[in-house]
């Protein structure tokens, strides 16, 4: 999603830097030490330990090089905040691993699979962009169906005009006219749904269960993200595009440290509102499919002991949820 952002390094203490370039490189070692891990346990369960331990503590620098990303260039509370707690949960994971907690193999199968599905679309080009013009060209459609006439643009500038931190020339941003200046919605890889389409897709995968009920709830899950994201965008081009989302303009400058007026309705419907919705959402979709897919409980269990330090059973409450069933026959899952 695009505003009026023209920084894309940081400045901390003297040194200057840009978190995403930094961060590049520790995710693909992140990601080999995740799927180092899931090929040695296949063997050695015990082996697999160190590995995935060394994987946890690049994921922590990892996020700690991203929060700056998050806190000072995206200033999103939600992401920002999520950056800098995942930093010590990453070592505390890593910990816990090697000292024997074995069922977190589980959780790190997860991220493994997540990042085997997510990185494709972020390093490669062609289908990075077939599913953002992909998603552009639908949420234009939407608005064509409430009756909006989209204006969507590609290049990086339009009618003479630059538009504002976009990076690729894309066919993918909504120009809006007849405000005090031009205001630009670009959809980019984040506002796909791809990031939260491959965690679910990873927790999915990585239980163990029949394959039958896990790609049954696999689909579900993808649909569900699918259309709420595009629904999500539309509500954003719309308040941001038509300035909708006014209210209170001096106190979210200053909250958000803007210079320009007409970020207010952006920062309100996309940084307040569709970020902590979409976290609502998201957990209300987790309790849904652990009820499809109970095996999903041990990932669920492992992120609560990590943030909460108590034990949980929730498999019993969720396999008591499922309905008593007749004599299995063959294909029941």
């Amino acid at each position: 999603m695009s505003e009026t952002v023209l920084q894309a390094g940081v400045d901390i203490a003297g040194l200057s830097f840009d978190p995403v370039a930094v961060s590049e490189p520790l995710m693909w070692l992140v990601l080999a030490a995740f799927l180092g891990s899931v090929a040695v346990a296949q063997y050695d369960e015990r082996l697999a330990r160190p590995v995935a331990t060394v994987g946890w503590g690049l994921f922590a620098v990892y996020w700690l090089a991203l929060a700056p990303h998050f806190i000072l260039i995206q200033k999103s509370v939600v992401e920002g905040l999520g950056s800098v707690i995942a930093v010590p949960l990453s070592l505390y994971t890593g910990y816990l691993l090697w000292n024997g907690r074995e069922s977190l193999l589980v959780l790190t199968r997860a991220i493994g699979i997540m990042g085997v599905i997510y990185v494709p679309f972020l390093t490669i080009g062609p289908l990075r962009q077939m599913i953002i013009e992909a998603v552009t060209d639908q949420v234009a459609f939407l608005m064509t169906l409430i009756g909006y006439d989209p204006t969507v643009v590609g290049g990086l500038s339009h009618n003479g005009i630059d538009i504002a931190s976009k990076q690729y020339p894309y066919e993918n941003t909504f120009w809006f006219d007849g405000n005090e200046r031009p205001i630009t919605y670009t959809i980019i890889l984040a506002c796909t749904g791809i990031g939260s389409i491959s965690i679910f897709a990873g927790g999915i995968l990585a239980v163990k269960a029949p394959w039958r009920r896990k790609l049954r709830v696999l689909v579900g899950a993808i649909g569900i993200i699918y259309v709420l994201n595009l629904i999500r965008n539309l509500g954003i081009a719309l308040a941001f595009g038509l300035q909708k989302a006014q209210f209170f303009p001096g106190a979210i400058m200053a909250l958000f440290g803007l210079s320009d007026a007409q970020l207010v309705s952006y920062y309100i419907v996309d940084r307040m509102l569709a970020q902590f919705g979409s976290v609502i959402v998201l957990v209300g979709l987790t309790w849904v499919l652990m009820r499809e897919l109970p095996e999903l409980t041990v990932i669920i269990e492992d992120l609560l002991f990590l943030v909460t330090g108590t034990e949980y059973d929730l498999g019993t409450t969720f396999e008591k949820d499922q309905p008593e069933s007749s004599p299995a026959t063959a294909g029941d899952d």
